[in-house]
């Protein structure tokens, strides 16, 4: 059910729209939800996490470097490092946490 909701929310969305799907006290799971276009704005991460791509293809942008994700690529994101994402296409990723 939760997929679905995100994706009604996303219809109506001018930023990707994200929701935690799983939070314990050592991880945290988070679906992130874009449409075609739609960038994560640059941000940083306390912990480490891993984004992988179970929708569409992402541009992951860290410092100088860039890299095109697609379906079921994975990309490691360190702690404390400037980073966004960008959608080439609409896409669905989760970020693993802890």
């Amino acid at each position: 059910m939760m997929f679905k909701e995100i994706l009604q929310k996303l219809e109506n969305a001018v930023n990707p729209v994200a929701q935690v799907v799983q939070n314990t006290s050592c991880s945290k799971v988070i679906v992130i939800a874009f449409k075609k276009g739609m960038i994560l704005k640059e941000h940083k991460t306390d912990i480490p996490a891993k984004l992988l791509v179970i929708k569409g293809n992402v541009i992951y942008k860290e410092q100088n470097q860039q890299e095109e994700l697609f379906l079921y690529d994975e990309k490691d994101i360190p702690a404390a490092v400037l980073h966004s994402v960008e959608a080439i296409e609409d896409s669905l990723c989760l970020l693993f946490k802890g």
